[in-house]
């Protein structure tokens, strides 16, 4: 009998356990799982990466007329048709084998619909200053995005880049608590010697327009007037 009553004591006690683990799992409330956003600005930066959709790359030795060949930064090669790109003249700055370009297609990557010759981007760009013409004044885009004010001093060019087929251009304006102010513009004409562009995003009213020519070296001139060449001659005469 003694053990009869020591078995259903057990089990008793069994069965109030088991009791108390299922009400616990049943009221305990169930951890959830919590998506924190982190807005961290690299994670910024990289959604603006992301939405660019220029391609980088070399112009390759296959290139022709009507077809561009693109040794793209991720490894690829594409064969790009250029005809359309030609009529609505959107090839800027030529193409040469070797070139770095910036070029924007079409959804399947089949037809190019804008061409930016990066080398030929590069340089020294001058204009007349328009407050009084005496002297030029531009700016320097150099490579690894780097760029440069010429002889200005209401405006400090910092840095340069494509985004999305754009010019986009970083600055400090004198008189503005050194903040930083970035503008994207349209390029127009990109040339041997020549180029331009307007600001983006602005009413026609408020557009800008920024016409350059690269800047070369004036041939140097003595008291006179006359070029030092022709000095020479003059003096040989004598």
């Amino acid at each position: 009998m003694k053990k009869l009553r020591d078995m259903k004591k057990s089990a008793f006690v069994g069965f109030v356990i088991v009791a108390l683990m299922a009400l616990g799992s049943c009221g305990a409330p169930r951890p959830q799982h919590v998506v924190v956003e982190d807005s961290d600005s690299t994670d910024v930066e990289q959604d603006m990466v992301a939405r660019d959709h220029t391609i980088y790359g070399l112009c390759g030795t296959s290139t022709t007329m009507n077809t561009l060949e693109l040794l793209t930064d991720n490894g690829d090669t594409l064969m790009l048709s250029m005809t359309n790109a030609h009529e609505a003249r959107q090839i800027f700055g030529g193409l040469a084998v070797g070139d770095r370009l910036a070029v924007m297609t079409n959804q399947k990557r089949s037809e190019v619909t804008e061409i930016i010759n990066l080398n030929s981007l590069l340089g020294d760009w001058v204009m007349p200053d328009p407050i009084d013409g005496s002297e030029e004044v531009g700016i320097r885009i150099k490579e690894g995005g780097v760029a440069e004010s010429i002889e200005m001093t209401n405006i400090y060019y910092r840095t340069w880049k494509i985004f999305d087929g754009k010019l986009e251009i970083l600055s400090v304006r004198e008189g503005g608590a050194d903040e930083e102010e970035t503008n994207l513009y349209e390029i127009l004409i990109l040339g041997s010697d020549t180029l331009a562009y307007k600001t983006i995003g602005k009413s026609r009213d408020e557009e800008e327009t920024f016409e350059y020519n690269r800047w070369k070296e004036k041939p140097k001139v003595d008291l006179r007037g006359l070029k030092l060449e022709d000095h020479n001659d003059e003096f040989m005469k004598m």
